[in-house]
């Protein structure tokens, strides 16, 4: 197993990696490739350019999508390990989707054309950033990034203003959700007047007091030149010298009004006050128009009926504005709406991150478990591919990609070489391609460039053509394909879909259909996770190697299987048989409870030296793994999340058994101490002797 780098976190949003977290050897620059036709999309040409993809998709026979987030794992040990299970796995992906940041998203939607025999491509890149964009938000959201995360997308010339600038916001379901009812309660209250007040505002400083006298004698003098034919229309003259506060005559809601400009939210309160407890005809009235702009209006009423039913056309209007800037923030979000209700086979590239991160920004929170994930993923997105399983499980294609690696910038190449390049080549696998046209904005072109490689909107592209190969190879006849044909029902595609790797490390595969995880599907898990102990916050110094001999002179040489380092302060032992398990367990307890001999010079001592050695079953790591907490180092991780160490549940019947079983180690190994003792006695008094 390897060893984990260990690399800072940061709380701000300037970091990004690939979706699929994978090296590429070859890179080239985006500045180099900036003739690839891709649809840089923002909040300037966000509304335009979902017009024209609703039309893309609905006529899309496959999308393919990519993301790029703000980092991957939030600690070294959250990293993916080949002793976890497939719980396990899906808790730590559940933890990267909810601590990083989507910042790009690629959607490419392909279409089959039978005029030009060719697939069409429309690759949109999609700037991303979670702004608050409403004022009854929860607090501004708050994401990690790796610093070498950020490193490597510099290197590919990520935009990093035009993300923070100019990125599109969105809200999830959720969140929409919640919004929503926050707009009820907040315009659901009867007997609270527009401002929001419930009482008199009571005055206590003597400023507020002069400043409540003089703004009572000036509306008296407004309202009486308006029953009386003053001249209230004239606009009154600034409050004091040097003051921007200034009050005019307008029409509100076709009712004679006064304007109030330049008044802190203090003494708007204060007028309202006043208004309240000195003139029945008039009230005061807040309004927001449509550019957010605040807006203080004192508005003259005819009768109580008349007053009643402005106060209602206020808050009605107020409820229609917060109704906007709600369907407003929804943002990008839409883009996943447009794909989940048109059903449309959604393909990635090792792209379970990239749908857990679809489900946590714009569904709502992931589910605890990944049984609970699928049944819920698969309402909302009923199709989905992934092209590394394909590469790996189809016997051909893994046979074609056997001397590259599976990574999407690899298989591109392998699979979708230049035009230039296959129509000179004598491979016949490459003869046998499907043309693939870009077409962005209406304008077409079959001899497409190289594009940026980690840059959502040509990843995506470069997903959808692996895919486009790699079903042509299946024997997908394309000339005989309609806009009938459905790809996501195709039978040659039946046993692909809706399998998403949950770890390429281990070879696990998890069934969007069933939720169950099928490793058995080409690699066979080693592992029997009741033989693993996990053991924690050991003197830094021991290796590997070194408990493995300690826990093999209490139990014996085969006793233990192997020792793997979680990190430098952890490591997995694998015994022979959950049997040892309990056995150890047991055994360090009971000598973590004395002080005599036995438990100094015992064998385990090294390990347990300290006195703060922690130790449990496999269950006790999925519990560490669960939690939002995040500390590099994994003897940390424990401590904070309270995880002591424990022994198994007893099975009922073979208490005395065990008991017995730890006794008799315990006394072998007294009486090899013992011996040890009475040796270095007899040497002690022979020396003396001399």
């Amino acid at each position: 197993m390897r060893r984990h780098k260990r690399w800072p976190l940061r709380p701000l949003a300037c970091s990004f990696s690939s979706s699929a977290a994978e090296t590429v050897t070859t890179s080239t620059p985006a500045s180099a490739t900036a003739a690839f036709p891709l649809k840089h999309v923002t909040r300037s040409n966000f509304e335009t350019t979902l017009n024209d993809l609703r039309r893309l998709v609905k006529a899309a026979d496959f999308v393919a999508i990519d993301l790029e987030m703000t980092g991957v794992t939030s600690a070294p040990w959250r990293d993916s390990l080949e002793f976890d299970r497939y719980d396990v796995r899906y808790l730590k992906v559940k933890d990267s989707a909810e601590k990083f940041a989507v910042v790009q998203f690629g959607v490419c939607p392909f279409r089959w054309d039978s005029r030009t025999q060719s697939f069409v491509s429309h690759p949109h890149n999609f700037f991303v950033f979670p702004r608050q964009e409403l004022t009854f938000d929860p607090p501004a959201h708050e994401f990690l990034c790796q610093t070498t995360s950020m490193d490597f997308l510099a290197k590919y010339q990520f935009d990093f203003n035009t993300c923070i600038h100019e990125g599109i916001s969105y809200l999830s379901r959720r969140q929409e959700e919640e919004a929503s009812k926050r707009l009820e309660i907040l315009h659901g209250n009867e007997g609270i007047d527009s401002s929001g007040e419930t009482e008199d505002l009571k005055l206590v400083r003597l400023a507020d007091t002069l400043f409540a006298v003089r703004m009572e004698k000036m509306l008296n003098e407004w309202r009486s030149g308006l029953l009386h034919g003053g001249n209230a229309s004239s606009e009154f003259p600034r409050i004091s010298n040097g003051s921007t506060q200034s009050m005019e005559t307008v029409f509100h809601h076709m009712r004679p009004a006064l304007s109030l400009k330049g008044f802190t939210s203090h003494q708007l309160r204060v007028i309202n006050s006043v208004l309240r407890k000195h003139f029945g005809d008039l009230v005061y009235i807040h309004s927001n128009d449509k550019d957010s702009c605040s807006q203080g209006f004192v508005v003259y009423t005819d009768s109580e009926s008349d007053k009643e039913n402005l106060m209602n056309e206020a808050k009605n209007e107020r409820k229609r504005l917060a109704e906007r800037k709600i369907q407003s923030a929804i943002g990008f979000r839409q883009v996943i709406d447009l794909l989940a209700s048109e059903k449309k086979l959604i393909v990635g590239h090792n792209c379970f991150l990239d749908i857990a991160h679809v489900y946590s920004k714009f569904v709502g929170p992931l589910p605890s478990t990944a049984e609970k994930f699928v049944a819920s993923i698969n309402s909302h997105f009923p199709y989905i591919v992934d092209t590394k399983i394909l590469l790996n499980v189809n016997p051909m294609l893994h046979q074609r990609m056997k001397k590259s690696s599976t990574s999407l910038s690899s298989a591109f190449s392998s699979l979708c070489p230049q035009i230039e390049f296959s129509s000179r080549s004598s491979d016949s696998f490459l003869q046998q391609r499907v043309n693939i046209d870009v077409e962005i904005d209406s304008v077409r072109c079959s001899n497409w460039n190289a594009g940026g490689k980690h840059e959502a909107g040509y990843d995506a592209f470069m997903t959808g053509c692996i895919f486009a190969q790699a079903c042509n190879h299946l024997g997908f006849d394309f000339k005989q394909h309609s806009q009938l044909d459905n790809f996501a029902q195709n039978e040659k595609l039946e046993k692909y879909i809706n399998r998403l790797y949950l770890s390429w490390t281990r070879g696990d595969i998890i069934d969007l259909r069933t939720g169950h995880s099928n490793a058995d599907n080409w690699r066979v898990s080693k592992f029997k996770y009741e033989n693993i102990v996990l053991i924690w916050n050991f003197p830094r110094q021991l290796k590997a190697r070194e408990i493995k001999e300690c826990i093999c002179k209490a139990f014996g040489s085969a006793s233990v299987t192997s020792v793997y380092h979680v990190d430098d302060s952890a490591v997995f032992v694998l015994f022979k048989n959950s049997e040892l398990v309990w056995d150890f367990l047991t055994l360090k307890r009971q000598l973590e409870s004395t002080d005599g001999p036995v438990s100094v010079l015992h064998p385990l001592s090294k390990i347990l030296q300290g006195g703060n050695t922690g130790a449990a079953d496999y269950e006790a790591y999925k519990e560490i793994c669960s939690s939002h907490i995040s500390k590099i180092l994994f003897s940390d991780q424990a401590e904070t999340v309270g995880v002591k160490s424990r022994t198994r549940p007893d099975l009922q019947g073979e208490t005395e058994r065990r008991e017995e079983n730890i006794v008799a180690v315990t006394h072998k190994a007294s009486d090899l101490i013992d011996a040890f003792l009475a040796n270095r006695e007899e040497v002690e008094t022979a020396t003396t002797n001399i």
